[in-house]
């Protein structure tokens, strides 16, 4: 029977190899003796654990590449703190890991989410201004709701600020029929300009000491705005490098920055 090609990650997963137990043991001997050859030889024959694990998380809208990358990390997390000595399957060993892996990936990634005790202060914080407006016949300050609400005046901020809704920048606030004003046409930056100058001389200066792949990547996730998953697909390396390169160049530069 024929198995219907479907690629992830550039991999056909129809040709994907299948260890026995009895390989995968003998492979497990050969790593840890040293030869980090079997090391390869394990994450290829154990893709397949990472496409069973990430068809659970199907539902969550997410980028199946991205998933099959996150969880080929679990996965070889996995292989490198394996246990031989245990008289354990490693898929009932692995399988937990690269959930795991997952997991921290769908949280961390997620929007923030805003927790209730903030919730609850930000709508008591809105009933006590309509009060106080009421009352007074003007806005009441953040001081004086603090003080009805008998909490510190941070966390009524706080609070305030967490229930907003997030603006676009895009977003027209004014049209009279000709050219609309966007909200990023209203703000303007504060910053002293000789102070920025002076930054923006330090970065390209760092930026000049990385080599050409470190320039690019920079280049094109924060000058052209690009996701590294774009990237990758652009240079021909996994996301997963990218982030490593990324990573990499950025602290660079701030260690080029300080000795500058």
């Amino acid at each position: 029977m024929t198995r219907n090609k479907v690629e992830i990650c550039g991999v056909d997963t129809s040709k994907l190899p299948v260890l026995k137990n009895e390989e995968m043991r003998e492979l497990f001997r050969k790593l840890q003796s040293g030869e980090t050859w079997a090391r390869e030889k394990l994450v290829n024959g154990n893709l397949r654990l990472v496409l069973s694990v990430i068809q659970r998380f199907n539902n969550r809208g997410e980028y199946v590449d991205d998933l099959f990358q996150v969880g080929c990390i679990g996965l070889m997390k996995a292989i490198d703190n394996f246990d031989l000595s245990q008289n354990v399957k490693f898929s009932t060993y692995a399988v937990p890991m690269i959930i795991g892996e997952i997991r921290r990936y769908l949280r961390d990634n997620n929007p923030i989410r805003v927790s209730r005790s903030l919730r609850d202060i930000a709508y008591k914080a809105l009933q006590v201004r309509d009060t106080l407006t009421s009352q007074h016949s003007r806005e009441p300050t953040v001081q004086e709701i603090a003080e009805q609400l008998n909490v510190p005046k941070e966390d009524v901020v706080f609070a305030l600020d967490a229930i907003q809704d997030p603006v676009s920048l895009f977003e027209p606030i004014y049209h009279d029929g000709g050219d609309p004003i966007y909200v990023m046409d209203q703000i303007s930056d504060e910053r002293n300009k000789d102070v920025q100058w002076v930054e923006e001389i330090a970065l390209r200066e760092a930026m000049h000491k990385l080599n050409d792949r470190e320039k690019l990547i920079l280049s094109m996730r924060f000058f052209d705005g690009k996701t590294q998953m774009e990237v990758a697909d652009e240079i021909g390396i996994s996301q997963a490098q990218v982030s490593r390169l990324e990573k990499a160049a950025i602290q660079q530069m701030q260690k080029n920055i300080k000795t500058s």
